[in-house]
């Protein structure tokens, strides 16, 4: 069972960071898509593939996700970490294969702050907290409307890509922002999206608690 929940985040995570990256390399090349494609593009692939792979793997695509989930005791401290090394896995091989394709363009789509990275840490944290709580909100809540879960989820991808992206990239998510950072070389500021990331997830996660209880 764990290997078929394995193989699903991975390829997740792998499209995942294949379509939403490469649409922005792909935006650099040809200048054809825009910020708002680019924002859209990752709202599309997130709804599409939680409606792929939720049933099977719960759909995270996101070791912050995961990191919530483990802290709520929805997944085991053992099937939590085997999800985040797939998940950076999948994120890796996809950079790869744009690094292939297109060569070192636009960093591979890598997250990377505008202005300072404390603005960034901060719209970060904010933003997976929110990601957070509308998964949670959506998908898991016993009394959720569980089939517009991938909509709500998708669309609140789309529209924080959509107005916090170019400000902080909008990553939301480490192995997002960890597998084009790596593959390209722009490392510099990694450390940012991998944990403000999971402190917003992990943040909500306690907040729903009381919350829903």
């Amino acid at each position: 069972m764990l290997k078929k929940k394995l193989i699903a985040e991975f390829i997740g995570t792998y499209f995942l960071v294949f379509a939403g990256p490469g649409a922005m390399v792909i935006d650099d090349i040809t200048k054809s898509i825009s910020h708002v494609g680019v924002a859209i593009t990752f709202g599309l692939v997130v709804m599409a593939l939680i409606y792929t792979f939720g049933h099977i793997s719960g759909a995270h695509f996101n070791p912050a996700v995961t990191i919530g989930f483990l802290v709520r005791g929805d997944i085991s401290l053992r099937d939590s970490i085997y999800y985040i090394v797939t998940q950076f896995a999948g994120a890796l091989f996809a950079s790869f294969t744009t690094l292939l394709l297109f060569g070192n363009v636009a960093n591979l789509g890598a997250t990377l702050p505008s202005f300072s990275e404390g603005q960034s840490f901060t719209l970060e944290f904010i933003l997976t907290f929110v990601l957070m709580m509308v998964i949670l909100g959506s998908a898991v809540h016993g009394k959720a409307i569980k089939e517009f879960a991938g909509l709500a989820i998708g669309g609140t991808v789309g529209l924080m890509a959509m107005f916090a992206g170019p400000i902080c990239g909008a990553s939301m998510n480490p192995a997002r922002s960890l597998g084009p950072a790596i593959v390209s070389g722009a490392t510099q500021h990694l450390w940012l999206y991998l944990v403000a990331t999971v402190l917003g997830a992990v943040v909500a996660s306690l907040v729903y608690k009381t919350i829903k209880e």
